[in-house]
């Protein structure tokens, strides 16, 4: 088991580095998340035909790239970093993790290579009204029609709904919670952006009338695959939350140095020193979380779910706690629309309470290892 990074995942970091910086500067980002689509469509399809990101870690069978976990984290990370907006957390680590851990080779065969190519935005929409993020919470029926099957009820809080060409949903047969793929622009389907508080990620409510849905594996087999993919999404989202934890605590640490008060930098006080000083252990602490989260998705083993919630519930955390303490900092001008602190406190409170909070990943974790 090794840690360390190794050459190519550290050139990949570089590479990913660069372009983040050169295509989603907080000028861009301000920029598109302001749109109603929150994503700048020629940087979208760059991101796919010139660098391969949308099919890094899909199997090469698909026309992706057939990359480790380890080195979507490194991407996912510089992405939070630059608070990139774009559909790839739904298309890549929702949508393609649902397809390659279904067991259905035709649904595989029919999607994945749109989403490695970039020409298919893809989202999961699995959470309802209630806002549930377990099993229970799915209670929208699939009905038996002809040679498919028909979906009704409503799904919200999905990432890119609006946008996405193809819906992967979660419902309920006979048999029990079932995935199903849906057309963004299949019949009986309205589709509602929704305010958010952190607009560089949009999410929408879906509203399903006897829509016309392909089951996508087993009857009944949804739940087990949906705990597997919220697992990696969980990994996923805290490479991208130590991302953003890293960029505010550089942030804070390059104004203390900067700012003179007194006659003297700010961060010659025992009170910036210490605020510094907590941030880069939270930080540094969420980095060994979430890699090691990396780890265990890359191979898939026994400690993957628990692992996953430990990350999930400690990033959480460190990079609220950052994105707050930045913004103590930075004092009076971190409190303006005009800074960029606000924008990543938002992006750390939003992705807190995405697929649940720190409270419900530690009762999930306690259940796991069986506390």
């Amino acid at each position: 088991m090794n840690f360390a990074f190794t050459e190519e995942q550290d050139e990949l970091r570089s590479t990913i580095r660069a372009f983040m910086e050169a295509k989603s500067s907080e000028e861009a980002v301000r920029e598109q998340m302001e749109t109603e689509a929150g994503f700048d469509g020629d940087v979208w399809s760059q991101m796919a035909e010139q660098m391969g990101l949308q099919g890094l870690h899909i199997p090469e069978e698909y026309g992706g790239s057939g990359f480790g976990y380890v080195e979507l984290g490194i991407v996912l990370e510089e992405m939070g970093r630059a608070l990139l907006c774009a559909p790839f957390f739904s298309s890549v680590v929702l949508a393609a993790n649902a397809l390659i851990h279904s067991g259905d080779d035709a649904a595989k065969a029919a999607h994945l290579p749109g989403i490695a190519a970039g020409t298919t935005i893809a989202t999961l929409a699995f959470t309802e009204p209630s806002g549930r993020w377990d099993e229970s919470g799915i209670t929208m029926e699939a009905t038996a029609s002809g040679d498919g099957h028909t979906l009704t009820g409503t799904k919200s809080y999905v990432l890119d709904g609006h946008t996405a060409d193809l819906i992967i949903v979660a419902a309920r047969t006979a048999a029990g919670v079932s995935l199903f793929a849906v057309n963004g622009d299949a019949s009986g389907l309205e589709r509602t952006a929704l305010a958010t508080m952190d607009q560089t990620r949009k999410q929408a409510r879906l509203e399903f009338s006897s829509t016309p849905a392909t089951l996508i594996g087993a009857d009944g087999g949804g739940w087990q695959v949906l705990e597997t993919v919220l697992d990696l999404a969980a990994v996923g989202l805290a490479a991208e939350q130590v991302g953003g934890a890293q960029f505010v605590l550089d942030m804070a640490v390059q104004y203390a140095k900067d700012r003179v008060q007194f006659g003297r930098p700010i961060g010659s006080f025992q009170a910036i020193k210490h605020k510094c000083a907590d941030m880069l252990l939270e930080v540094e602490s969420a980095k060994s979380a979430a890699y090691y989260g990396l780890w265990c998705a890359s191979e898939m083993n026994d400690e993957l779910p628990s692992v996953a919630s430990l990350a999930k519930a400690y990033c959480s955390e460190a990079y609220f706690h950052a994105t707050a303490e930045n913004i103590q900092i930075h004092g009076g001008i971190g409190f303006t629309w005009e800074h960029p602190a606000h924008l990543y406190f938002k992006r750390a409170k939003s992705s807190e309470l995405l697929f649940g909070d720190p409270t419900y990943h530690r009762e999930v974790l306690a259940q796991r290892i069986g506390i």
